[in-house]
């Protein structure tokens, strides 16, 4: 998806529909309801991301809705890359994020956009999803507090794009950043007093 082209309307239209729509499905939700373990917005900190699904205890539904929130945000950007190339797939990924974040089946009010982040760097430069993960991974080895490795992966993100990418790539990394930013500030009130829990905690996240 090399090469940025102008977008007429109809196609970013369509392309943030298509992202939208997919970001928008609550995988956490849907599984957790189908798993029998109620409505995972009643527990924790009441979002639909996959960290929350953990603290039901039932790791294969944290990881399952960890895997398909990537996936709808790749899918999403590969799609749409496909058929409005790359301004389509960043429009895509965007709107699949904020789908995610917001969506209209749950009164917008949806995860923090953690996993959909991720899948969307995979679709559009997958070298910068991994570098994601693999930072995410080490944070959360060394600290074991899932917002900090979020954060400390989607800070690094731009510069990661930048090196697997350019411009404008990083660019709409850092506003993927931005918003994952803003979706934890509740975090980062409680990382900055010492008080964010860590990994497997049913508390508070």
């Amino acid at each position: 998806m090399n090469g940025m082209t102008a977008l007429s309307w109809t196609a970013a239209g369509y392309a943030t529909l298509i992202g939208y729509g997919l970001g928008s499905i609550p995988f956490g939700l849907l599984i957790t309801w189908a798993a029998g373990l109620g409505d995972v917005r009643k527990i924790g900190s009441g979002n639909i991301g996959a960290t929350n699904v953990l603290r039901t205890g039932k790791r294969w539904a944290a990881a399952l809705t960890f895997l398909l929130d990537g996936g709808k945000g790749a899918v999403a950007v590969v799609i749409a890359g496909w058929l409005f190339g790359e301004p389509g797939a960043m429009i895509a990924g965007l709107a699949a994020v904020l789908g995610h974040i917001f969506p209209v089946w749950l009164t917008f009010r949806g995860g923090k956009g953690v996993a959909t982040m991720i899948g969307v760097l995979l679709g559009l430069a997958w070298p910068v999803g991994l570098l994601f993960i693999a930072t995410w991974i080490a944070m959360a080895l060394l600290f074991r507090i899932s917002s900090l490795s979020a954060l400390t992966a989607a800070a690094l993100a731009p510069a990661y794009t930048m090196v697997f990418g350019d411009l404008t790539r990083a660019t709409f990394a850092l506003v993927l950043t931005v918003i994952l930013f803003l979706t934890h500030h509740a975090n980062i009130f409680r990382l900055w007093h010492g008080q964010e829990p860590r990994i497997g905690n049913k508390k508070t996240g």
